[in-house]
């Protein structure tokens, strides 16, 4: 039966607004069963569905309209996209039959599937990609379904296609800014991890901070970190963060193999663990007594050697993710390697005094310790003549008092490079003034301050004592290695700096060749005007002196 032209008209209409809801709605599956139903009412069709095909042109969602969900349920299984459904995937035209099982194309249905004669099923395509099909079956009221409704449907499809192109768009866009989002938090997760791993050697500080990130990135209540012992078999709780610490400290050592992060170490690997109330390998009750549900377990190495085990422990029911896994995994190698150089740079520090002890005691013994016995040479000397020569006696007891008082000026310059030294109540220039006069007496060399103090008003106390102590440390280098005669110290100011130079004439050094390695002057030196945003730098030339200038910023860094 033809439609007359005002039903045409009514259902042009139905259609125009039932398209507009289409393209509004950007959630893939409603959208789906939203076409399904617009169709079924505007064919007046009992049953309508709609195939969706995936990326391998293959049926993926199967969405029907007008079953009860027990009757869907009796169905052994969905379509599988053969016969009549298979036809219409391969053609892109409609397909509009009085009964499907007189086609030589059905495979007929399974059981517990609704009767079924009339079919219209229509291509959903834009351009030349299918998206879809819509399937119509049992026309209301006649025996068919008709030209009419085949255009209306025809005309359905390609508002669905729009539609079904946009939701999909939409899920791609949110899908990718998704994972930009999961990506940018991974970047700003691993800057931090870099800025705290690089900008500290103090192993506590590098164990704190990267357990604080990593919880915070894997939002769990408490996490711990264990280090690998000397003996290289046992792990020791160095850390924990978080709830229910005295829960985690009732067990605070595994050896390898023992337990998940016994376990985690022997393996080498990450271990999950998404029930701890039934993992015979978690040895802690009172962790799960406290409520915790879920244990992830990462290594900790360096250079591929086991340096420790991070412990990440939640409450959530909800399953780790799998992506947060694999990312902590890797931080895992930059973490090892952070507390590797930490403890490689605590045994270099130790190094560094034991070293020093050792140069201190091999020059008391060679220079001070053999003075203070020549001088008790010359006395027993002395002590022999007394009677016979007399004045040949007081000769040496003259050059024990003159070995003596050269031996004090040693113990001098021992005592002006090691002993601390503060300010007192008095600005910079008046403290280096006070260290002039302290080297020219302890040394008998010449010492002269020039410069202006008005130049240095308004030096931060911070700088000042930066500069303060490296004009201390040039002196006692002066005095000790340098043998210097003579020693200009100047204190002055440029518009962007204020300068200390100290410059003598010493035995010199080729720089190339010092060491500059943490716990040596030099290095000091560095690092005292490196800390106030100032810098350091060292001229030397052997035989002729040397010249240290050092500059901090008027402006605080």
């Amino acid at each position: 039966m033809l439609l007359t032209r005002q039903q045409l008209e009514e259902r042009l209409i139905a259609l125009h607004q039932a398209s507009l809801q289409l393209v509004e709605d950007i959630s893939l599956e409603t959208l789906l069963e939203r076409i399904a139903t617009v169709a079924c009412e505007q064919a007046q069709a009992r049953y309508a569905a709609l195939g969706v095909l995936g990326e391998d042109g293959q049926l993926k969602q199967f969405i029907s309209v007008g079953m009860t969900e027990e009757e869907i349920r009796r169905i052994p299984h969905p379509p599988k996209g053969l016969g009549l459904i298979r036809a219409l995937m391969d053609t892109p035209h409609a397909l509009r039959l009085p009964n499907i099982q007189q086609d030589p194309r059905s495979v007929g249905f399974p059981p517990n599937h609704p009767h079924m004669r009339s079919f219209l099923g229509v291509p959903i395509r834009l351009g030349e990609d299918q998206y879809g099909q819509i399937y119509l079956t049992e026309k209301l009221g006649q025996a068919e379904f008709t030209a009419d409704d085949e255009r209306i449907i025809q005309m359905l499809a390609a508002y669905a296609a729009v539609a079904i192109h946009n939701a999909r768009l939409y899920e791609e866009l949110h899908a990718r800014d998704q994972a930009l989002t999961r990506r940018n938090q991974d970047l700003a997760l691993l800057n931090s991890i870099a800025k705290a791993l690089t900008s500290s050697l103090k192993l506590d500080e590098i164990l704190e901070k990267t357990l604080s990130l990593v919880m915070d990135y894997m939002q769990v209540e408490s996490g711990e970190i264990f280090l690998l012992e000397e003996d290289k078999h046992t792990l020791r709780l160095v850390l924990h963060r978080g709830q229910a610490a005295e829960a985690f400290w009732t067990r605070n050592r595994f050896c390898l193999g023992e337990g998940l992060v016994g376990l985690v170490a022997q393996h080498n690997e990450p271990i999950v663990s998404h029930d701890l109330a039934n993992d015979v390998r978690y040895l802690r009750d009172a962790v799960v007594k406290a409520g915790f549900r879920q244990m992830a377990g990462f290594p900790l190495t360096s250079s591929g050697q086991l340096v420790g085990v991070l412990s990440a422990v939640t409450r959530s029911p909800a399953p780790l993710d799998d992506h947060d896994i694999q990312v902590v995994t890797a931080i895992g190698s930059w973490a090892g390697l952070a507390i590797e150089n930490a403890r490689l740079h605590n045994n270099a520090r130790r190094l560094a005094v034991l070293e020093e002890r050792d140069r201190i005691g091999m020059d008391l013994h060679d220079g001070i310790i053999q003075s203070i016995y020549g001088v008790g040479l010359i006395l027993e000397h002395a002590r022999l003549l007394a009677t016979e020569e007399p004045h040949k006696a007081q000769e040496r007891i003259q050059q024990a008092i003159d070995s003596l008082n050269h031996t004090i000026r040693d113990i001098r310059s021992y005592i002006l490079d090691l002993r601390p030294r503060q300010f007192k109540d008095e600005n910079l220039f008046d403290a280096v003034k006070r260290l002039v006069l302290e080297f020219r007496a302890n040394t008998l060399s010449e010492a002269i301050l020039s410069g202006d103090p008005k130049d240095i008003q308004g030096l931060p106390q911070t700088q000042a004592l930066a500069l303060f102590h490296i004009c201390q440390e040039a002196l006692a280098n002066a005095a000790k290695h340098a043998h210097a005669k003579k020693v200009d110290v100047r204190i002055w100011a440029t518009p962007e700096r204020y300068l200390l130079e100290v410059r003598d004439d010493g035995q010199g050094f080729d720089i190339t060749k010092m060491s500059m390695t943490l716990g040596h002057g030099l290095s000091n030196m560095h690092t005292r005007a490196q800390h106030v945003g100032g810098d350091v730098e060292i001229c030397s030339v052997i035989g002729e002196g040397t010249s240290i200038l050092a500059w901090v910023p008027k402006d605080n860094p």
